[in-house]
């Protein structure tokens, strides 16, 4: 046999012995996003590729947060993680950077030829950009309805690189380049956005004098404009690294691992959060691993080096924001760390925001005879090629970490190594004026040296932990709901826990604060709490307190002093009291009544629910008031708006009022028992005449043309409570099933789109169990096949698969609905 032949089959035959060895731990190999760093809302790295190297790891939210990864074997380098973020070079700067002149006008349309370069624009104002409300750092203040900008530039050449437009619009911008329409932007998009510009519009730019004319109208709420022009500079040296090629991807809960073959070495990178529910302190650990497993294919040794970069950009909410390193070796461990040069502790409250205080720390063991180093990104890879070892920069902007582990000589026997990503947030929530450090540091002394090298010493135990934590959770999953079930429940770990903050409040209570991502950045919303809830329930219902705490504090302090349940504490990471515009009476109360039951009913003890006795009587009494017939309320599908008389609010009310009840009943009050379960008994009988609509159980009273999913109705069958006969169940399940699209069963009749938690809490409604996997499948195909690559989003539509908005939540704690059923 040709001698290359005969080394071709042997790596084949290599990389499937080594699946073969794995495949049986293999749980989830396609999802939209995958976890690689998961910690809280801060710090959150995720991949939105299929491969690894296919594209730059970002945040949550979608902003570039690169890791890079680098394995040289012999002289040759495979790129194995990431990219390095875009790089771009200004021809005409955005707000980002600096506020710049120009000349604008406000309200009253201009001539018609306003865009064009010959357009005298002497009567306009003159002004800095960018233009806005107070969002954020502004130029000039504008908040009317509609503005027009004209900035002008020079260039003395036309650039050969990419151009890309940056805007940031809210709402509508018409973008023109010299006179030529380059960009027609609907709505609103955040933050500014890198668009690249088509060869057409290219070619609208000259030497000499050029200008750029906006137009944006603001069609209601905040307003901003911003744009500006870069050349995209291309990243060095792309000619020396290959792409590693990925074989395998494996997600458990706690941990995502990939397999690459490098050439004739074999790779396996691992990364693992560990998140472990049951383990306070790991749980609220600040520390990550990735590991490093090598090995030859062809049986010869052969010398192998890892690169591992981690930019600067995970420590600032803006990439273009100052930031300052320094190297250190203490307790064993070295450590590059870094932070912004502002240091702006909780200055920041929102919806898409990074973390732009504290510090980010890279970690390695002593022994691995390691090089840690600062560059800037662009010219890290090029660093490891050259061997150029040497702190280029150790202040600036979009800096890289860079660590080089020099492994040795590798034959066919696997060699390891790890590096620990670590976070030091310094103080993570305000809450009531008071700002709360992060749980670790509630032991006296506690420093990210110290976790480190805990984190080091710990590390094989570490490790053993979440590979039986990983089990358990599919396991527990598979043998509740089946395959599909189990993949959805491993998806969904992570995102659900890292959408919180474990501190304790100065009070002493345990506090798990969420934050409501990508919906309105509310801290600790109780509309998100309840959907997540089952998750905790299952595993750790103390952590569910916490997520109670601090609602029940904003009541029994005085603070909140209204006789019904706050919708939120404030808007992350500021608790300071409720920040969303407009109760929601009947959804809240109930909400806090059903989640206090569950806990009682958890852990077979009501003391949680004597602590809170008089509050959650009056909240009680609200739902026996206004439950039955809600009035014009929003409930927590908000996002469909106003709805009256609606019927599975209703049914949120009836069930609050019978788990009261039976609070009532394990606390001895057995008059408070009888009244509240014969109250619940008579409106859920009084429900199902005045909602039945024959086949079907109607959205609102009166339309029996509506329908919706009465996914609040599960609690009757979680609880025990009795209140619904098996035929509304079958009706519904019956009326679910052949109302499904490809990819699940919609909210209700008004659209299309659907809640991926409230199909699942649907779903364990039946009693059969092929029933109830007809109506996940759709959920699973969703999440393995959807076009939108974000970390899983919980509201999206049924008949294409794609987001309608919202992600990376931590309302798909709902899956777990399914394993708190007994009956």
């Amino acid at each position: 046999m040709n001698p290359l032949v005969k080394k071709a089959f042997a790596l084949l035959n290599a990389g499937w012995l080594t699946i073969a060895a794995i495949s049986s731990q293999a749980q989830v190999s396609q999802m939209p996003a995958y976890p690689l760093i998961t910690h809280n809302t801060y710090f959150s790295v995720w991949s939105n590729t299929d491969k690894l190297n296919e594209s730059v790891t970002h945040h949550w939210t979608g902003k570039d947060q690169p890791l890079v990864g680098v394995l040289r074997v012999d002289g040759h380098y495979y790129r194995f993680m990431g990219k390095a973020a875009p790089q771009y070079k200004n021809l005409l700067e955005t707000g980002d950077e600096t506020m710049y002149p120009a000349h604008y006008l406000l309200e009253t349309p201009p001539a018609a030829d306003w865009y064009q370069p010959t357009f005298d624009d002497k009567g306009w104002k003159t002004g800095k950009g960018p233009f806005g409300d107070d969002r954020g750092p502004v130029g000039t203040t504008w908040k009317g309805k509609d503005i027009w900008v004209r900035r002008t530039f020079n260039l003395s050449q036309i650039p050969d690189g990419k151009i890309v437009l940056k805007a940031f619009h809210d709402d509508d911008a018409e973008i023109y380049l010299n006179g030529q329409l380059i960009a027609q932007l609907p709505g609103a998009n955040n933050d500014l956005e890198a668009i690249t510009l088509t060869p057409t519009a290219k070619a609208a730019l000259t030497t000499g004098l050029n200008l750029l004319a906006i137009h944006c109208k603001n069609t209601g709420g905040g307003t901003w404009i911003d744009a500006g022009l870069s050349e995209e500079v291309p990243d060095q040296p792309a000619d020396d690294i290959d792409a590693a090629n990925q074989t395998w991807v494996n997600v458990t809960a706690t941990q995502t691992t990939y397999m690459f073959q490098c050439g004739i070495v074999n790779l396996k990178v691992k990364f693992t959060s560990p998140l472990i529910l049951t383990d306070l302190d790991l749980l609220a650990s600040p520390i990550s691993y990735i590991s490093y497993e090598v090995s030859s294919s062809d049986g010869a040794t052969h010398d192998v080096s890892i690169y591992q970069g981690v930019s600067s950009d995970l420590a600032v909410n803006k990439p273009f924001q100052p930031v300052k390193t320094s190297v250190a070796s203490k307790l064993g461990i070295t450590t590059l760390r870094v932070g912004s040069v502002e240091q702006p502790v909780l200055q920041k409250r929102g919806d898409d925001l990074r973390i732009d205080w504290g510090y980010l720390s890279v970690g390695v063991p002593a022994g691995y005879k390691q090089k840690q180093y600062v560059t800037s990104e662009n010219d890290a890879i090029a660093s490891f090629v050259k061997g150029n070892f040497a702190t280029a920069a150790d202040s600036g902007r979009r800096l890289m970490l860079n660590t080089v582990l020099n492994i040795g000589r590798v034959g066919s026997g696997p060699m390891t190594a790890y590096v620990m990503l670590g976070y030091d947030d310094i103080y993570s929530i305000q809450y009531f004026g008071t700002n709360l450090r992060p749980w670790w540091r509630n032991t006296p002394g506690a420093t990210m040296e110290g976790e480190l090298s805990r984190a080091a010493k710990n590390y094989q135990k570490v490790m053993a932990e979440c590979n039986a934590t990983d089990k358990k959770i599919y396991g527990d999953a598979l043998t509740a709901g089946g395959e599909n079930y189990a993949k959805l429940c491993v998806m969904a770990y992570r995102q659900s826990i890292a959408a919180h903050q474990l501190v304790k409040s100065p009070q002493g209570e345990l506090l798990f604060l969420s934050k409501e991502n990508f919906s309105n950045g509310s801290i600790n919303t109780v509309d998100v709490t309840y959907p997540s809830a089952p998750l905790y329930l299952r595993y750790n219902p103390d952590l569910l307190k916490g997520m109670l705490n601090g609602i029940f504090y904003y009541s029994e302090s005085g603070k909140w002093a209204k006789p019904l349940a706050a919708h939120d504490l404030g808007t992350y990471p500021l608790a300071n009291g409720q920040t969303y515009g407009e109760d929601m009476p009947v959804e809240e109360c109930g909400n806090m009544v059903i989640l206090t039951a569950a806990i009682v009913n958890a852990q077979n003890n009501a003391e949680y629910a004597k602590l809170h006795w008089k509050t959650l009587t009056t909240w009680v009494n609200y739902l026996t008031e206004a439950g039955f017939d809600p009035g014009n309320q929003l409930c927590t599908d908000d996002f469909a708006g106003h709805l009256a008389h609606n019927a599975n609010l209703s049914v949120k009310a009836i069930v609050g009022i019978a788990a009261y009840a039976e609070m009532a009943k394990r606390l001895g009050e057995t008059a408070t028992y009888e009244k509240y379960t014969k109250l619940a008994k008579e409106m859920s009988a009084n429900w199902i005449a005045k909602d039945n609509a024959g086949d079907h159980f109607s959205l609102v009273y009166g339309n029996t043309d509506s329908w919706s999913q009465k996914y609040n109705m599960v609690w009757d069958k979680v609880l025990g409570l009795n209140l619904f006969p098996r035929s509304v169940y079958d009706t519904e399940i019956k009326w679910y099933l052949a109302h499904q699209n490809k990819f699940g069963l919609p909210l209700d009749s008004r659209k299309t789109y659907t809640k991926s938690d409230w199909i699942l809490w649907t779903a364990t409604m039946t009693d059969n169990q092929a029933d109830f996997e007809k109506l996940i499948d759709p959920v699973y195909k969703y999440a393995t096949e959807t076009p939108t690559r974000v970390p899983l989003s919980d509201w999206h539509e049924t008949t294409d698969g794609k987001q309608v908005g919202f992600q990376a939540r931590s309302v798909v704690g709902g899956y777990w609905m399914k394993e708190l059923r007994k009956n």
